[in-house]
């Protein structure tokens, strides 16, 4: 029993760091190439893409490492901890963005959102609600909370049902 949980954080912290690297170049790219106030939809299906591959191979070299066996609970385990190692080391980056690089990077996303808002025909009452609540989410610790909750639900998705279909527990 020892050495599975020995065998899940490793893979849950190797994985983890991968994902976390890439999501972070990922948004490296974005920036150099300007599409960070305006992301193109392929980031994000890149980053999803990404995300559950890393998750199911993940599962899949435990399962493998535990001689064929799988439970439910060690997937959404595994699953849940790359998706929070990947949050946690984005999130990092993501307030060194921020303070660093590009300071002012918020308020350039809320107005381009509210630019987006009034092409799309919304009325001046509507956007302004929006603003009011853009400015409540955009706290380093508020934005960081919901990137981790965020994460954590996806990757327990993910790993759900890759657990489901890869569930092989020993007989008792």
């Amino acid at each position: 029993m020892e050495n599975q949980s020995i065998g899940n954080k490793e893979i849950v912290k190797n994985y983890g760091l991968f994902l976390g690297g890439t999501s972070v170049l990922i948004s490296l790219i974005q920036y150099a190439l300007g599409d960070h106030l305006s992301p193109k939809p392929i980031y994000g299906t890149l980053s999803f893409a990404l995300m559950a591959a890393l998750i199911v191979v993940g599962i899949k070299k435990f399962k493998a490492a535990n001689e064929g066996y799988l439970s439910f609970g060690e997937a959404a385990k595994i699953g849940v901890g790359i998706a929070l190692v990947s949050a946690v080391i984005s999130i990092v980056y993501n307030q060194l963005f921020m303070t660093f690089i590009e300071p002012d990077f918020m308020n350039q996303i809320l107005l381009q959102q509210q630019e987006d808002m009034f092409n799309k025909g919304m009325s001046e009452q509507e956007i302004e609600l929006a603003a009011q609540l853009g400015e409540k989410l955009k706290g380093p610790f508020i934005s960081s909370a919901i990137g981790l909750v965020a994460s954590a639900f996806i990757g327990f998705v993910i790993s759900a049902i890759t657990g489901a279909i890869l569930k092989n527990t020993k007989e008792a």
